[in-house]
C-alpha cells in the first residue's frame, strides 16, 4: 500500500504525519532536516490520522505523557535500536548522547547516536527532543531548537516550572 499523509496544526508550526498500512513513517515540520521529497508522502487522507491528531492534541494540551500508535519508522538496525531507547526516555525527563550510548554497552557511540537521534523520521512521537548535549544545553533538533524548546518546556514538571516563578 502507498503512503498517504495528512497534516495538523501544531502550537509549534504545522505537522506532517505520513503513513503506510496504518502505522506512521514520519511527523515532519516545515523544513524538517532530511524531510524526504514530499512526493513521498502520498495523497492527502486526513481520515487515516484521527488517532494520531487526538493523541497529539492531548500532548499538546498537557493531558498526555505518551503515545500508543502503530509506528514503523524507515532506518537501519542501529538506527532502529536508538529510536526504541528514545520512547523509553520517560515524559519530562532527558538524556545526553553519551548515557543513551552507555545504554546500548559503548560509550564511544555517543557521535553515532546523535547521527541515529537526527535521522529520526517520526518526531514527538519518537522523542529526540529529549536528547541534550553532555552539559545539558539543547542541541541539533532537525525542526529547530526553538521548537525542541518548546517541547522541554511544555513537558517540564509542575515543580520545576512553579519553581521558575520565584
Amino acid at each position: 500500500m502507498p503512503a498517504v499523509h495528512s497534516v495538523i496544526d501544531t502550537p509549534i508550526g504545522e505537522l506532517t504525519l505520513v503513513a503506510v498500512d496504518g502505522s506512521l513513517t514520519g511527523a515532519y515540520f516545515p523544513a524538517h532536516k532530511r524531510m524526504p521529497d514530499a512526493e513521498a508522502f502520498g495523497p492527502r487522507v486526513d481520515a487515516e490520522f484521527v488517532e494520531a491528531k487526538r493523541q497529539l492534541s492531548e500532548y499538546f494540551a498537557c493531558k498526555r505523557t505518551e503515545f500508543d500508535l502503530p509506528l514503523n519508522p524507515k532506518g537501519d538496525a542501529f538506527q532502529q535500536k536508538v529510536w526504541d531507547l528514545l520512547r523509553r526516555i520517560p515524559y519530562g525527563q532527558t538524556r545526553s548522547y553519551g548515557q543513551l550510548a552507555r545504554e546500548l554497552g559503548d560509550a564511544h557511540l555517543a557521535q553515532a547516536v546523535g547521527n541515529a537521534n537526527g535521522r529520526n523520521p517520526i518526531s514527538i512521537i519518537v522523542p529526540c527532543h529529549r536528547v541534550v548535549g553532555a552539559d545539558g544545553r539543547l542541541v541539533g533538533y532537525a525542526g529547530g531548537l526553538e521548537r525542541k524548546r518548546f517541547l522541554l518546556e511544555l513537558e517540564e514538571p509542575v515543580e520545576i516550572k512553579t519553581a521558575k516563578l520565584f
